[in-house]
């Protein structure tokens, strides 16, 4: 998924959770506030991984195509 998408998650979250915070009826509607408001870093780390797995895999290949110039092997 591109960058973006997590940012706006991680938003989404905390206006939620200042939602939820602000204007819950609920007892412990400000505990499940806090707890939506956790999702925001855990989102954006989700992001943070899911880029470098990307940036992983494109080096993995690159490796392999520099690879297989040098032995002479062509697929």
């Amino acid at each position: 998924m591109k960058p973006m998408y997590y940012l706006v998650a991680a938003a989404l979250s905390i206006l939620l959770s200042i939602y939820v915070f602000l204007f819950g009826t609920a007892a412990n509607s400000q505990l499940v506030a806090i707890f939506i408001g956790l999702w925001a870093p855990t989102i954006i780390c989700l992001g943070i991984f899911n880029i470098l797995m990307n940036i992983h895999g494109e080096m993995c290949c690159a490796h392999k195509r520099i690879e297989d110039r040098q032995t002479g092997h062509e697929h």
